[in-house]
């Protein structure tokens, strides 16, 4: 059977001890955010993007084996299992392909070809396949000798005729190398092809750009083909995946007849076009249509993740005092205050888009509470109602001496965590509203730590998200909320359960134990504190420990992403340098080139050490990137205030594969098509930006009656052709 280490090995180019070292780390429970972190030696510094994929073609290939093995008992069992064919399945490295050998031995429901067996013509079709080589002759024509199987069962010699072209076509469906050969030619020459059904004038759906739609199957733009079947779904659109189908029949026929008789090659052309309409194509046509659907729901799931790591690791404006409000007109704006930790102080309702008065007492009561609260940051919802709102608060800072920041937040999915159980759970006795408005002011404090209170799907970063395989859109949204979780690290301290929940080695039950011990016993002093948590054993404590962070704690070490295993040899190299703990920052700047080499022993070699090094020139620093925000254009604030050539700030709300769409104040995101991101070509839009990025751009177009808005970041623009 298939060495799957050494596979691995070749397939990705890694050492087969380094690979067996990374699967051994996983068989032991170690998760890849450890791994990557803090088992550079063992596995070569593979990173997570690396780890992840031996672990998922590990389990495709784990699976693969088991598979095989119940194939080849299967086949075994019938006495059908020759040589050659136990060495064809032993090497597939595709289920596709292993299910194509084992396509002639599977048990099979009754089809025309076995009830054609039933009825004794397999000896006749033996007749008839001896005809078909390049030196066979015969005096009995088809006919004639169709005509010595007549019985009860088979009425004349056309229905022997029939029986055997039945049992010669699903013969010919069931190869292996000819299903391989189409659906190698499907995935490549064969075209989606998309119509509107008749039913639907044009102009009346919102897939009229497929209503004459043409493309190859091997380079369809994931986002066209997920429209395609969505329209096909609802009913709107009939796709079909086409071929050269004379071309295709002639290659078929190529491969299985190898007659000279010309009533022979005849019969076999039936045979094989029979064969290809009813068995072959129906199959392959799937499994093309499958396999295309499958390649598109990866990239799309790729760019969702993408764009959701952007979103997560947006860069934090700080755990300040803030307000939070969530805009409104009739219903007016929900304003809440929390402290620098995130909790919540007090809750108003304020109507500044009513009545003058209303107005001048919604003022009031933001002044106070910024001043009652030293309020240093104001996140707006960018809702309806929020331009208003923001322009609003700006008159009342132009009064005040201290001004906080004000920045508009993106509201998404704040009203599905505002009903959730986790906001229930956090805030029984807040109205659904003002658990909206924390959201949005905790968003701005720690995108990190509330978004992931969150269903990713409802964030709005994707593309086609409600159409992609949804087990494995879980399965790599989570991957990434792990990923960027364990990437800038967790305080212990402050951190939701939630939050706890994705960091390694932790699962909900010891995160829920986590804060019930902080809740009785007060804020974690030390990492070895953990080791008291109920359930949180020496494992979950190995894997979590480095990931958790402890400010102003008993060792400075605490606050780092340095291990406690390694805290040994920080010491001896403090101790070698004459200098304290407290000053651990100063370490590195102490060590001469090559001295860490000394420090090398059986466990922990350079790369850790290294890691170690930076960990210490800036203990507890936040690997995100700077806080910046975008300044809307005053007096922008709806679609019919855009002008072509209108220069403007936004913020990237999401990257598609056809382009990004941003925010510039109006409540309508605008797209800046791929086309014009820039004044070269771009091949991918993330080359370029990224969710929350702060970008510049142009009006080209405005259509008010569809709600859209072409944008350019191009020096040189090329104006498109107005859409109807």
């Amino acid at each position: 059977m298939l060495n799957i280490v050494q596979t691995l090995s070749q397939e990705l180019s890694i050492s087969a001890q380094r690979i067996q070292n990374a699967l051994d780390l996983f068989a032991e429970g170690a998760t890849i955010p450890f791994v990557a972190r803090y088992r550079k030696e063992r596995t070569g510094q593979m990173d997570e993007t690396q780890l992840r994929q031996l672990s998922e073609r590990f389990t495709y290939l784990t699976e693969l084996e088991e598979r095989k093995a119940t194939i080849l008992e299967s086949i075994a069992q019938q006495n059908k299992l020759t040589d050659s064919l136990k060495a064809k399945i032993e090497a597939c490295l595709l289920k596709t392909e292993l299910e194509d050998l084992y396509l002639p031995y599977r048990p099979k429901r009754r089809t025309r070809a076995t009830i054609a067996k039933e009825k004794g013509l397999e000896p006749f079709v033996q007749w008839i396949q001896s005809l078909n080589k390049p030196i066979a002759t015969s005096n009995q024509t088809l006919a004639t000798e169709a005509a010595r199987y007549i019985n009860k069962e088979v009425a004349t010699a056309e229905d022997a005729l029939q029986g055997a072209s039945d049992i010669l076509a699903e013969g010919i469906a069931d190869q292996a190398e000819i299903r391989s050969h189409l659906k190698y030619r499907f995935s490549q020459a064969g075209e989606f092809i998309s119509q509107v059904k008749s039913k639907y004038p044009e102009g009346s759906t919102k897939f009229e750009m497929y209503r004459s739609y043409q493309a190859r199957a091997k380079n369809i733009p994931a986002h066209n083909l997920l429209a395609l079947y969505r329209g096909e779904a609802e009913g709107i659109l009939k796709v079909e995946l086409a071929i050269d189908e004379e071309r295709i029949l002639g290659e078929i026929e190529e491969r299985v007849i190898r007659a000279k008789i010309k009533a022979v090659r005849d019969f076999y052309q039936g045979v094989v076009k029979d064969a290809y309409t009813r068995l072959i194509k129906p199959s392959v046509v799937k499994e093309v249509r499958a396999s295309c659907k499958a390649a598109a729901d990866r990239e799309s799931i790729q760019t969702f993740a993408t764009n959701l790591r952007e979103l997560l690791l947006s860069s934090p404006a700080g755990m300040k005092p803030t307000l939070g409000i969530d805009p409104g007109f009739r219903t007016g704006c929900k304003v809440v205050a929390l402290d620098h930790t995130g909790q919540f102080l007090e809750y108003q309702a304020i109507f500044p888009h009513q009545a003058a008065g209303q107005r001048e007492q919604a003022a009031k009561t933001i002044t106070r509470l910024i001043q009652t609260y030293n309020i240093d940051l104001i996140a707006i919802g960018n809702g309806t109602a929020g331009r208003e709102t923001d322009a609003f608060v700006a008159e009342v800072l132009k009064t005040l001496d201290h001004k906080p920041i004000k920045v508009m937040v993106n509201e998404s999915g704040a009203s599905i965590y505002s009903a959730s159980e986790i906001a229930i759970a956090e805030f029984p006795d807040l109205d659904i509203t003002v658990r909206g408005a924390i959201s949005i002011a905790r968003r701005l404090q720690d995108p990190l730590a509330e978004l992931v209170k969150l269903d990713p799907k409802s964030i709005g970063v994707g593309q086609y998200q409600h159409d992609v395989d949804q087990k494995l859109l879980k399965q790599k949204l989570e991957e990434t909320v792990e990923s960027c979780v364990n990437y800038v690290g967790v305080d212990l301290n402050t951190a939701s359960k939630e939050l706890l929940t994705f960091v390694s080695g932790i699962t909900g039950a010891i995160a829920n134990n986590i804060i019930t011990y902080r809740n009785q016993n007060g804020a974690f002093k030390n990492r070895k504190q953990l080791l008291n948590v109920a359930k949180l054993g020496p494992k979950a404590f190995e894997q979590a420990a480095g990931f958790l962070r402890i400010r102003r704690g008993d060792n400075p070490l605490d606050n780092t992403a340095v291990h406690p295993e390694s805290y040994g040899v920080v010491q001896t190299i403090s101790a070698d340098l004459d200098l304290p703990l407290s000053q651990i920052s100063d370490i590195p700047a102490h060590l001469r080139p090559g001295d860490l080499k000394t420090y090398v022993t059986d466990t922990i070699g350079e790369p850790t050490l290294k890691d170690i090094m930076a960990e210490l020139e800036k203990p507890g620093r936040d690997p995100r990137a700077e806080f910046k925000y975008a300044t809307f254009k005053e007096g922008i604030t709806e679609l019919t205030d855009l002008k072509p050539e209108m220069e403007l700030e936004g913020i990237v709300t999401n990257v598609t594969n056809f382009g990004a769409f941003v925010d510039v104040g109006v409540h309508q995101d605008g797209l800046v098509h791929i086309s014009q991101m820039a004044d070269q070509f771009v091949k991918d839009p993330k080359q370029i930006v990224k969710v929350g990025q702060v970008v510049k751009v142009r009006v080209l177009e405005v259509n008010q009656t569809l709600k859209r808005i072409g944008l350019t970041m191009r020096s040189t623009v090329t104006h498109p052709k107005p859409r109807n």
